[in-house]
């Protein structure tokens, strides 16, 4: 067994190579070219793992390495740094500690996405960088006549009215790339059991469904369902010191999560009663964001077990029953596919899985997952 600790740049790598006894074979620096990497992992045969640091460089090297039979690692960068903090920093010393880490099982590992998810997973990123934009664009106009207090852009002086102008055309193309972008994936997507599930849960619509898929990709990484609240950022961090216990805003964990069920959680609020009277309940007693976070962690449950256990939602919310519920037709399916087998979650774990289980949101984000031909006011079976 051999193992490398790879030090990625964007023009070459440090590569230090161990054996299982931990003694150094080869440390060389190699320009990011296909064929001298190849070459350099030839020399061993033989089973072989290396680790790579979680940069937005890793999607080519492992296509590389995984038909060789390397069995490539993702390294959480924050984990790790504190794991390996040293005095002394250099493209080395990175490689070396890697390869020792590797080989001793000291890897804090990052999750590596399906190869087949990768694609549709960054068009979806993509398709909300475009929505962010196209919102700041919207906001850069509306301060313009702010600033002059008119309602038309004619009102404006002539180096206003070319910068409205500007404006106005970046949202007329933005506006038009984006369902581009949304028909790319929805095809190998929509008709999927996962994505039908997730559409009957309340609040959830069709761009936040194939979002929560995507992002999550495989739902049995998490143990239980505080792991994936605590990784889609629906609870807060912890200061506690000397015997004083406070919370905190952390950023550790998806931040494309917390944007779909934040626009879950609006849309829930807005079109069950039920779920407005649980969250008008909690805003007596707690600040909004609070009340919004506690209706979010309940929409992420409702995730976790229609997509851990596969089983549909049971259309209730913290045991209340649902008056309205979404309705049988596009994006939705009126019934099952034929492949998709009904099950009912365990009647052992109902109590702790009865109920139709969206975060902190801030008015400007909801529109980031928000298909761009859809009126918000429509009734659920849009959302």
């Amino acid at each position: 067994m051999f193992y490398t600790g790879i030090d990625q740049h964007r023009a070459s790598s440090v590569l230090t190579t161990l054996t299982a006894e931990g003694e150094r074979v080869m440390q060389l620096t190699v320009p990011n070219d296909r064929r001298l990497l190849t070459e350099y992992f030839a020399q061993w045969p033989g089973e072989h793992r290396a680790v790579v640091e979680a940069t937005g460089r890793w999607y080519w090297l492992r296509d590389l390495l995984a038909p060789q039979g390397i069995d490539l690692r993702l390294a959480h960068a924050k984990f790790l740094k504190a794991i390996a903090y040293g005095k002394v920093k250099t493209d080395a010393v990175d490689s070396d500690t890697l390869a020792q880490l590797l080989r001793t099982g000291l890897i804090p590992e990052a999750h590596m996405i399906a190869e087949a998810q990768r694609g549709p997973r960054d068009v979806l990123r993509a398709r909300l960088r475009l929505v962010e934009r196209r919102s700041r664009s919207n906001n850069s106009l509306d301060r313009l006549l702010e600033k002059f207090n008119v309602v038309e852009v004619a009102a404006l002086p002539p180096f206003y009215r070319l910068q409205a102008d500007l404006h106005a055309a970046q949202i007329t193309l933005l506006t038009e790339q984006i369902p581009t972008l949304e028909r790319a994936v929805q095809g190998e997507l929509l008709d999927t059991p996962a994505i039908q599930r997730l559409l009957w849960i309340p609040g959830i619509g069709r761009i936040v469904a194939f979002t929560l898929a995507l992002e999550v990709d495989d739902i049995q990484r998490f143990p239980t369902v505080r792991h994936f609240w605590s990784y889609c950022r629906l609870v807060p961090g912890a200061a506690d010191s000397g015997g004083r216990h406070r919370h905190r805003a952390s950023k550790a964990g998806n931040r494309y999560l917390k944007l779909a069920f934040s626009h879950a959680t609006v849309r829930a609020i807005q079109y069950f009663p039920e779920i407005r009277q649980w969250y008008q309940r909690w805003k007596r007693k707690k600040p909004i964001r609070i009340a919004r976070a506690l209706v979010a962690k309940e929409l992420a449950k409702s995730v976790y077990v229609v997509l851990h256990d596969q089983v549909d939602c049971n259309q209730e919310f913290k045991g209340t029953p649902l008056t309205r519920q979404n309705k049988a037709q596009w994006p939705r399916r009126a019934s099952p596919l034929p492949n998709w087998t009904r099950q009912r979650a365990p009647a052992r774990d109902w109590e702790a899985r009865r109920s139709c289980r969206g975060e902190d949101l801030g008015r400007g984000r909801v529109t980031a997952l928000r298909s761009p031909h859809r009126e918000p006011s429509r009734a659920p079976n849009g959302v």
